[in-house]
């Protein structure tokens, strides 16, 4: 893991796993094109205490700046925060995790380690590895009130097995022997 790097609301941290990974077109879940963003659940394995310390400290410097710019200088009863613990997710790759979702508006950065950018749609994907940049910042929508996490840039660090339940077409096709069909 890399030292974390704190900037008050901004973290730069890492290797994190990512999963549900949407950082090159944006995703709508609920079909409301107007609601599509960027975004991948970065999952953070518990035993990285530095890296949690400073993602609570980014959230706390977020949840001051919006007792005075969003919720009317005082801190809501009820405050949904964005880091979220793993092991209450009904998913085996959450375990021993905490988790972010972060989303953006605009396309994230995506580089390689050697900072090259990254333009195969293929390299991020749900199960990679990478190193996050995140903003925490304060909301208040339609009565909702919390801390949310916005996706900054992403830098590749290691491939590791795809979440999801995708294989590989070789995967799938590595049984069938096609060399003696010569009927197709």
């Amino acid at each position: 893991m890399i030292t974390p790097k704190v900037n008050e609301t901004k973290v730069v941290f890492g290797p994190c796993r990512l999963s549900y990974t949407h950082v090159f077109a944006k995703y709508n879940p609920d079909g409301n094109e107007a609601n599509a963003k960027y975004m991948t659940n970065i999952l953070i394995p518990k035993t990285e205490k530095e890296t949690i310390k400073a993602i609570r400290e980014a959230i706390e410097a977020a949840k001051k700046a919006g007792i005075v710019g969003k919720w009317g200088g005082k801190e809501p009863k009820k405050l949904d925060l964005c880091l979220r613990d793993g092991d209450e997710k009904d998913d085996d790759v959450y375990a021993g995790c905490y988790y972010v979702n972060a989303k953006s508006t605009t396309r994230p950065g995506l580089v390689y380690r050697d900072k090259t950018p990254i333009v195969d749609e293929e390299e991020m994907y749900s199960g990679v590895w990478a190193i996050a940049s995140v903003t925490f910042f304060a909301y208040d929508t339609n009565g909702n009130r919390g801390v949310a996490c916005g996706l900054n840039n992403l830098m590749k660090f290691k491939d590791d097995e795809k979440l999801g339940g995708r294989v590989s077409a070789e995967t799938d096709f590595a049984e069938i022997d096609m060399e003696d069909d010569e009927d197709l």
